[in-house]
């Protein structure tokens, strides 16, 4: 193989080029909402907050993470019930960090109060969610972006371009994967502070307060597609994204809860997807102390390509190593920008589901314990 043509890196660990809203001077400041302050929502806020928008009103019903996200926004009004948020004048946009079972409902709601909003993936709790919020996004005129912060990403625009120019040949599997040691028994003990714990609900199914429920939602399928929708929307997106791939056609999925006692969901799983001309395998382990990072390989007839942030080295060397950060602040930015110049972001709705529908037929096929494939009609929808 021709070294000279074929051996390169690309790297991108300068930090990202962009001009912060905060230069269009104080009468352009965005006004948003969060809705939801926990972990996620705080470091939302903060990044905001840092490219010159103004966090004006907070919905969050744990009162200590409402103490912890006033600590940044002091001036913030503050809401238990996100409804009453949405009523308040002034705000230009929300962000919505709450659990997945809240997204559709809280996403539109914010549409019908006129706001424009920033939604936190996965988009959508299930494949019928994600088709009515495309159908309530297209009815309005708001401007909707999915948090998939690889769809802003320098290094992501990086990759893609190597794939476009035809280097790697003609793809035919691709293996994303996220490997963590952070798996341990969920922590049941009594909650600090007081908790809504019906508003926490919302939608899902009645029942007595578990704490661990509360702290670890993720791992309960009341309130989300577990492990496999959380990283599964950035990396599946990846994947059919620089492939062109097309939708998802069928899934398989094994998996199983191995440390994490008291969890619903696997934190170690493997599944297989079926595209047009591409396989690709998806693989989760929260119990591995090597390799502590996700990558995506994608394996063509001409050269190889690893998709990562850290750039470690492997034996042999690969055709193309694609390594860096993926920062959040460009496509915070580009929201910003799309909200002022109304044009499409760079994650928009029809994004978020392509990005979740494969994780989402994953996790019907490790339910159902079967192969499960997606059926569209004739207009494209599932």
């Amino acid at each position: 193989m021709n070294q000279n043509r074929r051996n390169f890196l690309v790297s991108a660990l300068a930090a990202p080029a962009f001009v912060p809203r905060s230069a269009w001077g104080a009468n352009d400041r965005l006004a948003y909402g969060l809705i939801g302050a926990g972990g996620r929502g705080r470091y939302l806020n903060q990044h905001f907050q840092q490219l010159g928008a103004e966090c004006a009103a907070i919905a969050e019903v744990y009162e200590p993470h409402m103490q912890q996200a006033l600590k940044d926004s002091p001036n913030a009004k503050t809401y238990v019930d996100y409804h009453d948020l949405l009523a308040q004048p002034g705000l230009d946009a929300v962000v919505i960090a709450s659990p997945d079972h809240h997204h559709c409902p809280m996403l539109l709601a914010a549409l019908d109060a006129k706001k424009d909003a920033y939604l936190e993936k996965p988009m959508s709790y299930s494949l019928e969610e994600s088709q009515r919020m495309i159908k309530a996004v297209r009815g309005a005129t708001q401007i909707v972006q999915i948090g998939m912060q690889r769809r802003s990403a320098p290094l992501a625009f990086q990759a893609k371009q190597i794939i476009d120019s035809g280097a790697l040949g003609r793809i035919t599997m691709a293996k994303p994967m996220w490997n963590w040691n952070i798996s341990k028994p969920l922590d049941n003990s009594p909650l600090p502070g007081k908790l809504d714990w019906k508003r926490f609900l919302g939608s899902a199914r009645d029942r007595d307060l578990e704490p661990m429920r509360f702290r670890s939602w993720r791992y309960f399928w009341d309130y989300s597609g577990g492990n496999m929708t959380d990283q599964g929307t950035h990396l599946m997106d990846v994947v059919q994204w620089f492939t062109d791939s097309g939708p998802v056609r069928s899934a398989i999925c094994f998996g199983q809860a191995a440390k994490n006692t008291g969890s619903e969901v696997p934190e170690v799983f493997c599944a297989v997807f079926e595209y047009g001309g591409l396989m690709a395998t998806w693989t989760l382990n929260y119990c591995n102390s090597y390799d502590n990072d996700w990558s995506i390989e994608f394996q063509g007839d001409e050269g190889t390509m690893i998709f990562n942030s850290t750039g470690l080295p492997k034996n042999p060397e690969p055709v193309v190593q694609v390594a860096g950060p993926i920062p959040i602040e460009p496509h915070i930015q580009n929201f910003l920008d799309c909200v002022k110049s109304r044009k499409e972001p760079n994650a928009p709705v029809e994004v978020g589901a392509s990005g979740i529908s494969g994780p989402h037929l994953a996790n019907i096929a490790f339910h159902q314990n079967r192969r499960a494939r997606l059926k569209l009609d004739a207009t494209g929808a599932i």
